[in-house]
């Protein structure tokens, strides 16, 4: 099963939330914001993992992250999607928020 790092604050992660259950595909869903373990091992992952320096250097949080069966990390969840022949659903009305640090999206 795989995890997936997110916010409900986050628009980006209430789009990737809706693209895997439209698409049938269990997963864990880890609310970085509802306690301190939550944000703790997701900063930790975040720390470690070289997928996150793009982001961190353009001061995005960097959720949605999605870790899949193999413990890949993906912070570009569409790239995920198409790369294992899923559909994906852009729902325009949930980006019109954003949640990086400079307000410039995610």
């Amino acid at each position: 099963m795989i995890k997936v790092y997110a916010s409900t604050k986050c628009p980006y992660c209430r789009v990737l939330k809706e693209n895997l259950e439209r698409n049938q595909i269990a997963f864990e869903e880890i609310d970085i914001l509802d306690n301190l373990g939550n944000l703790g091992a997701f900063l930790a992952l975040r720390d470690r993992d070289p997928v996150f320096d793009h982001l961190k250097a353009a001061k995005d949080i960097g959720i949605p992250a999605l870790i899949d069966e193999n413990g890949k990390v993906w912070t570009d969840w569409e790239a995920w999607l198409t790369e294992n022949n899923y559909r994906i659903f852009i729902p325009e009305s949930s980006l019109t928020q954003s949640c990086s640090l400079d307000r410039k999206g995610c």
